[in-house]
């Protein structure tokens, strides 16, 4: 059961085309994952094209005359390449990840974002995608069994969409399709039993707060 989701300011704005790449793609992961914010995605979508409906009607767009000629040129351009244009075919896109000899399936939403490679150090690793954002960096974060995430706090937002497996902090223990957002005011250590794959946005570097991890803090602009 998915017990954290988007707000319904995230929402709405992801309806209205509103959000930066990095952000709607976690919502449209999300709500593939989540059926009460999928239903809530499309009913504001349904409101919205009312909306637009009511403030310009096709008597507005277009006059009589204007609309017989666009009906004419359309049904001509159709029927001069209905004998001339292939049928197109349905492509078959690979949406999937291996990491440590675990494979997943990602949301369709991915699809065309995974073009990079894995990179990372002991049980975590990290799969950068590039949403053309300068500040927020979005990964695919991969924590193999029985791995963690030293403990730390956020100089920035960080946003954690669970896609596959668990894993449990000092807050809770979060099942796929959980969403968090964390600030400055969250210190945590994720650790996981099984494993688990999250999609995630940092928009500054982690600040870790204990044992040797705290040596990387110097360095932490080069890290996030």
């Amino acid at each position: 059961m998915i017990n954290y989701h988007p707000d319904q300011h995230l929402l709405s704005l992801h309806a209205k085309g509103e959000l930066p790449l990095s952000m709607s793609i976690a919502i449209s992961a999300h709500a593939e994952l989540c059926q009460h914010c999928r239903q809530q995605l499309d009913q504001m979508t349904i409101a919205l094209s009312e909306q637009e409906f009511e403030q310009q009607t096709v008597a507005e767009q277009f006059d009589d005359a204007g609309l017989s000629g666009l009906l004419d040129q359309f049904m001509s351009s159709t029927l001069d390449n209905l004998d001339t244009e292939p049928t197109p075919q349905p492509q078959v896109v690979d949406n999937t990840v291996t990491i440590k000899g675990q494979q997943y399936a990602l949301p369709r939403v991915f699809r065309k974002q995974i073009n990079a490679s894995w990179q990372g150090i002991g049980k975590v690793s990290r799969l950068r995608l590039d949403t053309g954002e300068p500040q927020a960096r979005a990964s695919l974060l991969h924590i193999a069994a029985n791995g963690e995430i030293p403990e730390h706090t956020h100089k920035g937002a960080e946003l954690t969409l669970l896609l596959a497996g668990e894993f449990s902090d000092c807050y809770n223990t979060y099942k796929p399709g959980d969403f968090m957002l964390l600030d400055q005011a969250h210190q945590h250590s994720p650790k996981t039993t099984e494993g688990c794959l999250c999609y995630t946005i940092v928009d500054a570097p982690l600040y870790f707060t204990k044992g040797f991890s705290k040596l990387l803090n110097p360095i932490g602009d080069l890290l996030y």
